[in-house]
């Protein structure tokens, strides 16, 4: 399996942790929340489209909504491979992080 980038961690947390509510703008507002950092809509739905395509997400099409002029919201779900690599890095951070020695500089 593929290490998958930082964005692409914080994507997949992010709609681990919105679980049935985990749509492009709930995962959005979920990234920004996290990274204190404004990001386009469309590097997400980039992203998405990459989670997609490698078997780490799967799409469900939601039923259609009046206030969304009866639109359908895709909701997003980890796939076992996306929670595989989550857990792969998780792995990863722990180890590079464990016995460090302290920085100089504090938060």
């Amino acid at each position: 399996m593929r290490m998958i980038s930082r964005i692409e961690e914080i994507i997949l947390l992010s709609i681990w942790r919105l679980q049935d509510n985990a749509y492009g703008i709930t995962i959005l507002e979920e990234v920004k929340k996290a990274t204190g950092k404004a990001w386009l809509t469309g590097s997400i739905y980039a992203s998405l489209s990459r989670l997609l395509k490698h078997g780490l997400v799967v799409s469900i099409e939601g039923e259609p909504t009046a206030e969304r002029g009866g639109r359908r919201k895709i909701y997003y779900k980890l796939t076992p491979d996306g929670q595989r690599a989550l857990l792969a890095v998780k792995r990863v951070n722990s180890i590079i992080w464990s016995d460090l020695p302290e920085f100089g500089v504090k938060d």
